[in-house]
């Protein structure tokens, strides 16, 4: 059992072990519940994906946890907006995180037919049975300065801070004199309020700024796809095949392909200063990048991240199985869903659409700037049985 305080308030959280380190305390409970963007990219009006109302489903309940859906797969035709959806999620890391590594990010911003007009944003967090809700507005002028609009934050509904264009008011429990604030407000930085808090207020520990700032900083997104590329967990760029050298994985990466695919790699001894991992062929060394298919090479790219994002908080991997057998497909997105952390995928592959592999209020349709469960697109009750995939190809959850 632990105590969080929250605005001088003590909450219990209990928790089933004996020490609990300091990363560990950051993130116990925190959860995202709903994001709605506005004006971003393809997004010409509010999008809201709420996942805070799970079914009543008896099968896969690792799928949801504290009433929060954890795992789920989004799907939507070509162009629907299934990237952007994932692009936007992570607004939150460029905001707020100093881990962002996508400096293209601002061009084609805002939605071509408001280009004018503010980005808005909204989260909504679960705390152990609290709610944060952090909103914010930007807009990106034509030499690609950002500038932040208006921000404003809420927990449990009382107000910790709000700002706009004139003004910044900030809970007393905070501390801050009105000089503080006043300089704060006539700073050219344009920098986020939280970040300010962060960076000058004393905060208890376990507070929900603190596990805020734990949750963005840990989230991941990634994608394999014509170049690879991913956001926020880690800083810089990684060598995946010198992770492997460096961690003594070889074994255990070829003992993963063989698994999930049935291709055998026997990897070369490795020996000091190796930066390429080679295969043996008769005793002859060829470098695995050379022998290796598009779907193989990919599979190294899951293989790197599997193993990095167990400290993850929240997890986006657009197009995960774009090279992939649909059986390989199905057993990636199985071991994508073993942690605890939330994980959602795009794809194309109904094989997917499995009541095997999660539930219907897990699996996810982007149409028309709406995103809904398929229990939301029909209204036949949907049950254990009941052939997910045949149904989506019959036309049965269209928007």
């Amino acid at each position: 059992m632990i105590e969080i305080k929250i605005h001088r308030k003590v909450f219990t959280v209990r928790i089933n072990a004996v020490s609990l380190q300091k990363d560990q305390l950051l993130k116990v409970c925190i959860m995202l519940t709903k994001f709605v963007v506005e004006n971003y990219r393809g997004f010409m009006g509010r999008l809201e994906w709420d996942l805070s109302k799970p079914g009543s489903y008896t099968y896969n309940t690792n799928a949801v946890s504290n009433g929060v859906i954890k795992n789920g797969i989004i799907y939507g035709r070509n162009g629907a907006g299934k990237s952007n959806l994932g692009l936007a999620l992570f607004d939150i890391a460029n905001h707020l995180s100093h881990k962002w590594t996508k400096p293209d990010y601002y061009l084609n911003y805002a939605c071509a037919a408001h280009y004018d007009r503010p980005v808005k944003f909204e989260y909504t967090f679960s705390l152990g049975g609290h709610t944060l809700v952090y909103c914010y507005s930007k807009v990106v002028d034509s030499e690609m300065k950002v500038v932040i609009l208006q921000e404003l934050l809420y927990i449990d509904d009382k107000e910790v801070f709000q700002k706009d264009e004139h003004d910044l008011k900030v809970a007393i429990d905070y501390g801050l004199s009105e000089e503080a604030i006043q300089n704060f407000k006539e700073s050219a930085n344009n920098i986020s309020v939280v970040k300010f808090l962060l960076g000058t207020v004393p905060l208890s520990e376990g507070h929900a700024l603190l596990r805020l700032r734990y949750f963005v900083e840990n989230m991941l997104f990634f994608r394999s796809l014509d170049y690879r590329e991913f956001i926020g967990l880690n800083e810089g760029r990684s060598n995946i095949e010198e992770y492997i050298l460096n961690n003594a994985l070889a074994d255990d990466f070829a003992d993963f392909l063989n698994e999930l695919s049935g291709v055998e790699y026997k990897f070369a001894p490795v020996s000091p200063g190796d930066k390429i991992l080679y295969c043996l062929f008769d005793g002859n060394k060829v470098p695995f990048q050379m022998v290796a298919s598009t779907g193989t090479l990919n599979l190294e790219l899951q293989y790197f991240w599997l193993k990095e994002m167990v400290k993850a908080s929240f997890v986006f991997v657009d197009e995960f199985d774009a090279f992939y057998h649909f059986d390989l497909s199905y057993r990636i997105a199985e071991r994508l869903f073993e942690g605890e952390n939330q994980v959602f995928l795009t794809t194309h592959d109904t094989f997917l659409l499995s009541n095997d592999l999660l539930r219907p209020d897990c699996f996810f349709v982007l149409k028309s700037n709406e995103i809904k469960d398929l229990c939301d697109l029909t209204d036949k009750e949907l049950r254990l049985g009941h052939n997910l995939e045949k149904l989506y190809r019959g036309g049965k959850f269209d928007l």
